[in-house]
């Protein structure tokens, strides 16, 4: 809040140039009906969702997308002095308030698809709602950690990373299923994006009839996959970790 006028114009920013790509989406619907036997408000929830997770991501998690300087710098070192957790330092080291113009934009549409949407809003339902963000967070902050443990070796961050960020959102903000089939296995068993939109959203909906208590009980659970996908992103860190080279100041 030290230059607020910078925070309040980063924030409008935020607010916006996602809004533009959501008005891009309904301007499609108004040509199209339905993508793939799925209508706006659908895509909206599938939007609403992802996006509310790489929003907190972002913001929490900031400290791993922006990893590389302390490599470059040698400031990792500092770091690593401390008797505490690397992981909850470099969580700590940064936070990106202003992504709550993205994040506002993202429950705004997400509220719009919900209002349109016949969804029986019980107990189990809020659950799974609140379990596909969260998992969504943490599949966000686990490729965060991977593009900050190839600086171990890069120095510099590389661009290759925000296919996995970036285009991870762009695909996941659509139902997996209007996509080839690879591309539907890959965002689903290796990135599982899926497993906190596109399979809990067919739960949701009714597109999945189930009259077994168990099944839909794991229906719910599934998001918490995304949680899952962190640790094996922990264990290459760690690795990484082992190869840094200390500047030795």
């Amino acid at each position: 809040m030290e230059y607020r006028t910078s925070f309040l114009l980063l924030s409008f920013a935020q607010f916006f140039v996602p809004f533009l790509i959501f008005v891009s989406i309904y301007l499609l619907f108004q040509r199209f009906p339905t993508i793939a036997g799925w209508n706006l408000y659908e895509v909206a929830f599938c939007y609403g969702i992802i996006h509310i997770g790489f929003s907190i991501s972002e913001c929490i998690g900031r400290g791993f997308d922006s990893f590389s300087p302390l490599v470059r710098k040698g400031l990792l070192d500092r770091f690593l002095l401390r008797p505490q957790s690397i992981i909850l330092q470099i969580l700590g080291s940064q936070f990106e308030f202003t992504r709550i113009g993205r994040l506002l934009q993202s429950i705004m549409v997400l509220g719009f698809a919900i209002i349109h949407l016949d969804i029986v809003w019980n107990f189990q339902a809020i659950l799974t709602l609140i379990f596909m963000i969260v998992g969504g967070v943490f599949i966000f902050i686990g490729i965060f950690m991977l593009g900050a443990t190839l600086c171990f070796w890069t120095i510099e961050g590389i661009e290759l990373v925000n296919i996995l960020t970036d285009g991870g959102r762009e695909i996941s903000q659509y139902p997996l299923n209007i996509y080839p089939e690879g591309i539907r296995r890959f965002f689903t068993f290796i990135i599982p994006f899926g497993v906190v939109n596109y399979i809990p959203l067919l739960f949701l909906l009714g597109k999945i009839q189930t009259s077994s208590l168990v099944v839909s009980i794991l229906y719910t659970a599934t998001p918490l996959a995304g949680i899952g996908f962190v640790f094996p992103c922990i264990f290459i860190w760690n690795l990484g970790l082992r190869h840094y080279s200390s500047t030795g100041t």
